[in-house]
């Protein structure tokens, strides 16, 4: 039986252990952290659970080829509630006017119009657009690089909604976007959704799958998902190794020999796939011996490839909030300034529907900010000093507390900061780049990617994982888990097992 070593046991090194297994290679799965599932997690502080990941999850509509892909891996089943909110998002502008994003597309525009009936026209285009999306599916078949010419043109013919959209918006950003708006809170919403330079084009994807119940949230949240995968794993006899950081390839005559870890032990394997950060695996793993041009040209151009990352801060309520929506991005009444940018608004996400996530009678939320290539370096800069570090997360959480309870001064005094997670973080417990929790952003200047995961000069070698394809995130790394032992099963000249 041949052996597979994987380096990596997030969602994409998880998806490879268990295809590995179904098609009969014996695996092992070499993991840095104590417990696997990558950046989809959560922690536990004094008596609450903090989500890490999962804000939406692409794949979550019955019957839609994703779907089947994520029960075969074990992260959804029949015995795993999806949360299907009611709005993806619901904006607060500085006059109080609420816009929503709701699930149900009739009645986002029935709700728009009523805000602004003079807007119309914008807003009929912008339903139809996000309508006509809806029959857009993420191809998770075959790759790229395994298909014959008749499969990649049945491939670009299915996602002709998805290329008008882009060859329209792929270009123009989401300022200029907003603009066909009249109404300043329809505009505040779109303007907002992702940060400048991000193309509009996100919005429609983001919202297509969100209006057809295909980002929804699976009960249990980020980590609960991994660890169902990781049984999945368990039981086709696969093997993990966990406290065991892969630090060093022994490479000799265009093959890897040897995989040597933290903990001084070392693997032996016919194949070795690589479902960790790309930085990390060119870099530090490969010591920058094997440079791919297609990854090298988003490392040296950050400002046209920015890697988003976040600032995530924990809170816990003594309380139940059930007039606050699942999503809330609402104006901050005293803005403060986190790496010299200033903070006029917060997006707080509402936990209650998860109540094992917090004590009998308490809820938990957490508030997200947007981080990019400055706040990294400005983080970085400041770990050097943990003290200095400490003190600055401290206050960026007593910001927040305030800025929550200014405008809902019911919650004053019953708010306290669990924990704030910053890129280093991430950083820290998932050598990602720069922090970053997905892949390169989508910018106006930036270009897609679909890369095979083959390293040039290594034959029995694989990346697989988010950064290998568009914005990456968890469809993206299971999608690329399953590529690679598609590859392999190729290469041992058998036939794939779904």
């Amino acid at each position: 039986m041949k052996k597979v070593v994987i380096i990596g046991g997030g969602i994409a090194g998880l998806t490879a252990g268990i295809f590995a297994r179904k098609n009969g290679f014996d695996s092992v799965i070499l993991e840095k952290h104590h417990t696997l599932g990558g950046e989809c997690t959560g922690w536990d502080r004094e008596g609450y659970h903090i989500d890490g990941c999962i804000h939406w999850l692409v794949g979550t509509k019955e019957g839609t080829p994703i779907n089947e892909l994520w029960k075969t891996v074990g992260a959804l089943g029949e015995d795993v509630k999806i949360h299907h909110h009611e709005s993806f998002l619901t904006y607060e502008h500085e006059d109080g006017q609420q816009v929503h994003l709701y699930r149900d597309l009739d009645r986002l525009k029935s709700s728009w119009l009523e805000i602004s009936p003079e807007d119309e026209e914008a807003i009929e285009e912008f339903c139809n657009t996000i309508e006509k999306l809806q029959s857009f599916e993420i191809p998770v078949g075959k790759p790229l690089d395994m298909m014959n010419p008749i499969e990649k043109v049945k491939l670009m013919l299915s996602m002709k909604d998805a290329g008008a959209v882009l060859q329209k918006y792929g270009k123009v950003g989401l300022t200029e976007y907003a603009k066909n708006f009249k109404h300043p809170a329809l505009r505040g919403v779109l303007e907002t959704f992702l940060p400048d330079g991000y193309s509009a084009s996100m919005v429609f994807f983001a919202l297509a799958g969100f209006t057809k119940d295909q980002a929804s949230v699976p009960g249990g949240g980020s980590r609960a998902m991994a660890m169902r995968m990781k049984e999945r794993y368990l039981s086709l006899g696969g093997k993990i190794e966990p406290n065991c950081e892969v630090l060093d390839l022994e490479i000799e005559d265009k093959q890897v020999k040897k995989a040597i870890c933290s903990n001084g032990k070392a693997f032996t394997a016919d194949y070795f796939i690589a479902a960790i950060d790309a930085n990390f695996f060119y870099e530090k793993l490969l010591e920058g011996n094997y440079p791919d041009p297609q990854f090298q040209k988003r490392f040296e151009k950050p400002e046209d490839y920015p890697v988003p990352s976040e600032l995530r801060v924990a809170l816990g309520y003594e309380g139940i909030p059930n007039n606050i929506p699942r999503t809330l991005r609402f104006p901050v009444a005293a803005p403060f300034e986190v790496n010299g940018q200033t903070i006029d608004r917060l997006q707080l996400t509402n936990y209650n529907y998860e109540p094992q996530f917090a004590p009998e009678g308490k809820n938990f939320f957490s508030v997200t900010i947007n981080q990019f290539n400055d706040d990294y370096d400005a983080w970085n800069e400041l770990y050097k000093n943990k003290e200095a570090y400490r003190t600055e997360k401290e206050r960026i959480g007593e910001e927040i507390v305030k800025a929550i309870a200014t405008r809902f001064p019911e919650m004053e005094g019953k708010l306290k900061v669990l924990d704030v997670a910053t890129p280093k973080t991430f950083e820290r417990y998932c050598n990602s780049y720069r922090g970053g929790i997905i892949a390169f952003a989508p910018t106006l200047k930036s270009k897609s990617l679909d890369h095979p995961g083959k390293v040039k000069g290594l034959e029995n070698l694989q990346l697989s994982g988010q950064w290998l394809q568009g914005t990456g995130g968890l469809p993206t790394a299971l999608i690329t888990g399953k590529a690679s032992i598609m590859r392999l099963c190729k290469k041992e000249k058998r036939e794939f097992v779904q």
